[in-house]
């Protein structure tokens, strides 16, 4: 995720200061991937660095407010016309567990394989009431946070029919010898 382009696109609407982007930000995302508000100042500072924002001064409660420049406002539209690239995926803590599991003896992989089929159903139907509870309201400010939800419950879906192959896989493995 790229902290830096979300914090432009953010500053595109109005200038901002440090917490108020934080805030917005997980106002949009649902809080799903929560911001360490020492990262959004410093990536602030680079932003700033790079010349992509500007300081615009002070709130009058002590507060630097920042502004995208035209820079700023070019590299974010890269940002949105550009596919996310896919060459480097990100790491897969569960995908690495397993990959590990099968290659170690002693390590009972269908329990692995259960518990987290059990943790992954329990999510997706964290999500989907979520969603429902959402899609109920029909604001338009949930839009935003209907299309994260949408995506995590696809991921998690994906992940139990993964789960479902891996299991699978592994009888044919112990069918095989």
């Amino acid at each position: 995720m790229s902290i830096r382009h979300s914090l432009l696109a953010l500053l595109q609407d109005q200038p901002r200061y440090g917490y108020q982007l934080r805030v917005e930000f997980e106002n949009r995302t649902g809080a799903t991937w929560p911001l360490n508000i020492g990262q959004v100042y410093t990536t602030l500072d680079r932003l700033e660095r790079d010349g992509l924002v500007a300081k615009k001064g002070d709130d009058g409660e002590g507060h630097v407010v920042y502004s995208i420049t035209a820079a700023g406002k070019a590299e974010v539209q890269d940002w949105f016309a550009a596919p996310v690239e896919r060459n480097n995926p990100p790491r897969n803590e569960l995908a690495i567990k397993l990959a590990l599991a099968v290659t170690l003896p002693g390590v009972d992989v269908q329990a692995i394989i259960q518990a987290q089929r059990v943790a992954s159903i329990r999510a997706l139907q964290d999500y989907t009431k979520a969603r429902r509870d959402t899609a109920a309201n029909q604001r338009a400010a949930d839009t935003a946070w209907l299309l994260v939800l949408d995506s995590l419950i696809f991921q998690t879906e994906a992940e139990v029919r993964w789960l479902d192959l891996c299991e699978a896989r592994m009888v044919q493995r112990s069918q095989a010898g």
